[in-house]
């Protein structure tokens, strides 16, 4: 599939404090992220009957990455990331994703540092 010109869902700039990182002083803290998700999902039925019930719930989406997000104490962004990709796949209709997750202020002179990742079932 041409995932360019697939239709996409975007929930942007996300923002969670869950505990994150690898060094032992980040361990005991909760540390802000700034996740950004894109669902491909078919638009199509929603959009041509206007039915909310033909399209992916977003706010039950965002909600259910806050939750894990929130919920998780990984090492690693890209682990966070997985998990999260994991997740979206198993929502009906979400044939692909990609997830960026963000941590600020983790290197001098850089507003942040993120991964991204794309993931399709």
């Amino acid at each position: 599939m041409n995932y360019d010109r697939a239709d996409k869902i975007h929930i942007r700039d996300l923002l969670i404090r869950t505990v994150i990182g690898i060094y032992p002083h980040e361990r005991g803290i909760r540390q802000d992220l700034m996740i950004n998700l894109t669902l491909y999902t078919n638009q199509r039925p929603a959009a041509d009957a206007d039915d909310f019930n033909l399209t992916v719930d977003y706010q039950a989406v965002q909600e259910s990455v806050v939750e894990l997000a929130e919920s998780s104490s990984f090492g690693l962004i890209e682990a966070l990331a997985s998990a999260i990709a994991v997740l979206l796949l198993e929502v009906e209709g979400v044939s692909a994703c990609r997830v960026t997750v963000d941590k600020p202020n983790v290197l001098r002179y850089s507003k942040s540092v993120a991964v991204e990742i794309f993931r399709e079932s």
